[in-house]
């Protein structure tokens, strides 16, 4: 089996990123836009020893679980995933996902998995939009999104995951920019000024937030633009971002008010949050709200317990747990976070929670330090980045000893990653609950709950102290069997340890083991092959290490 051959094969599997995997001639093909039970012609693009990717040419037989994508756009853009696949079977592949990385990589034998929670509407659930602006390959003037792992821009005004009122907008600001010949900017030349549209919506509120993301100091005509937005109903606040970069983050720094405040305000239950463009605010404020309750719940408060919340952003998870808990705090590296969690808690009114800016390990120990058992959390939460957590942190949450650790994951891998540490020093894992938060994409929320276990808290308190520990000693990193599993599940490629250990030595890792003594002196140590060695560093990097 070489390149361009071409192959009949049924799709058994749904590999991570939604792509269908299939088996022939012993050797696994990953195939973009297939789905299992599919039955497919697919033309082979790339070849390694064991495993292949390869294009999809032709449903012969299609799977049960295939539904027709109402977006007509959805191949190129790549936004969505899996948005062929029935609602149904997305939610069973999102829990098999989180249950599969928990076995493979956290090494959960019979893990509590529960079925996934969905949305009663799995579209148009997204309260923001941003909406790269350039030129097609005629010269005209579009808008829309950067078609799969390119920088190409497919021309769609109207995301079916977005609100209604999206397209409107965006469509009465590119007939005003050609109308007064507002340029759009060019990522080769670094010329031109438009850049993106930030589009942000109110659930609760109705209020839109239109923000111009500039290449330059000023907007041109920016009263054109503000007279064809402002009588939009709801329409709230209009800004302007300043991004004079060549890089690829969208916002820059710094942001003015062309009309209205500079921002609009929704709610999470009962909770009044203000958003700013700039603000981390969820993007499924109806599944958030689901998230959230059961976060809520596995906090199991009732009125008299210290929380802390480790990753507090602008403060949506503490002021939701600050309704339950005696006194909840709230630690964030983002100093303008912070600030605004501050805010957050006094247009709300609520006094029983405190905001500090720096590293988690940092601030809550010495918290503790300072203020006695008062300060001392009977429940931590966690809602890291996609990176997880520093192990730095893990280990001082296991020395602090909470009754509970509420963890809520957005990537469900380096979730599996941190459980497995936390379970090795003294928690059991209780249950685990998917929510589906981004619906039509392989990305799933999970929110676990972690109790202390009475044994196990007795030994880490003696093995552990704040006032000898060096926290600096900690190292990120991974087993070798959480390694394989990872490089397994992403590539399909078995790895031996004789391997992950060649390619360790060559990054300057610790080994452990010598696997490349052999008791013969004449003896022939095989030498891992180049696939490999780009599976296994890929690994080493997702784990941190390198």
């Amino acid at each position: 089996m070489k390149k361009d051959d071409i192959v009949t094969l049924t799709i058994d599997d749904i590999g991570t990123n939604g792509e269908g995997i299939g088996r022939t001639e012993g050797i696994t093909l990953f195939i973009k836009d297939a789905l299992p039970g599919d039955m497919v012609r697919a033309k082979i693009m790339k070849m390694k020893k064991t495993y292949g990717y390869a294009r999809l040419m032709e449903i012969l037989k299609e799977s049960t679980m295939r539904t027709t994508p109402p977006c007509p756009e959805h191949k190129r853009c790549g936004g969505c995933q899996i948005q062929a696949l029935s609602y149904g079977s997305q939610l069973k592949f999102k829990e098999n996902k989180v249950r599969n990385n928990l076995k493979h990589i956290g090494g959960f034998e019979n893990p509590k998995v529960l079925p996934t929670l969905g949305m009663q509407e799995p579209y148009r659930y997204r309260n923001k939009a941003q909406f790269p602006v350039g030129y097609d390959k005629e010269g005209n003037l579009v808008a829309g999104f950067f078609a799969s792992r390119t920088h190409n821009i497919i021309p769609v005004q109207d995301c079916l995951l977005g609100k209604e009122g999206n397209g409107r907008i965006l469509s009465l600001i590119l007939d005003t920019m050609k109308s007064y010949g507002v340029s759009a900017y060019d990522e080769k030349t670094g010329k031109g000024c438009v850049r993106h549209i930030l589009i942000r919506y109110g659930e609760k509120t109705g209020e839109w937030m239109v923000c111009f993301v500039i290449n330059g100091k000023k907007l041109p005509h920016a009263e054109s633009f503000i007279e064809v937005l402002k009588d939009l109903p709801g329409m709230t606040s209009i800004t302007v971002n300043i991004n004079e970069s060549r890089g690829n983050v969208i916002l820059g720094e710094e942001t003015y008010t062309l009309y209205g405040k500079g921002y609009i305000t929704d709610y999470i239950g009962t909770i009044s949050f203000q958003i700013s463009p700039q603000s981390f605010y969820q993007v499924n404020p109806a599944q958030t709200e689901v998230l959230y309750n059961k976060a809520l719940e596995y906090a199991n408060l009732t009125g008299e317990e210290t929380v802390w919340d480790l990753y507090c952003g602008i403060g949506t998870i503490s002021l939701f747990l600050a309704q339950k808990a005696k006194k909840v705090y709230g630690v964030e590296i983002v100093p303008q976070a912070i600030a605004d969690a501050k805010e957050n808690a006094l247009r709300n009114h609520i006094s029983n929670a405190e905001f500090f800016v720096g590293k988690a390990e940092e601030v809550y120990p010495a918290y503790c330090a300072a203020h006695g058992k008062e300060a001392r959390a009977e429940v931590i939460v966690v809602d890291p980045p996609r990176k997880g957590c520093e192990e730095s942190l893990l280990a001082m949450m296991c020395e602090m000893a909470p009754q509970r650790i509420v963890y809520v994951s957005c990537d469900s891998a380096t979730l599996a990653r941190d459980l497995k540490y936390l379970c090795s020093h003294g928690y059991d894992l209780v249950e685990v609950q998917p929510v589906d938060q981004f619906g039509h994409t392989v990305h799933v929320e999970t929110v676990v709950l972690l109790s202390k276990g009475e044994i196990d808290s007795k030994k880490v308190r003696e093995e552990f102290s704040l006032e000898d520990m060096d926290m600096s000693g900690f190292q990120k990193g991974a087993t070798y069997e959480q390694i394989k599993a990872y490089v397994l599940e992403h590539t399909g490629l078995k790895v031996s340890s004789l391997y992950i250990s060649q390619i360790k030595r060559k990054c300057g890792l610790d080994v452990g083991q010598n696997y490349n003594l052999s008791k013969k002196e004449d003896a022939k140590v095989p030498k891992c092959p180049p696939e490999k060695e780009a599976a296994i560093r890929d690994a080493l990097k997702y784990f941190q290490m390198i």
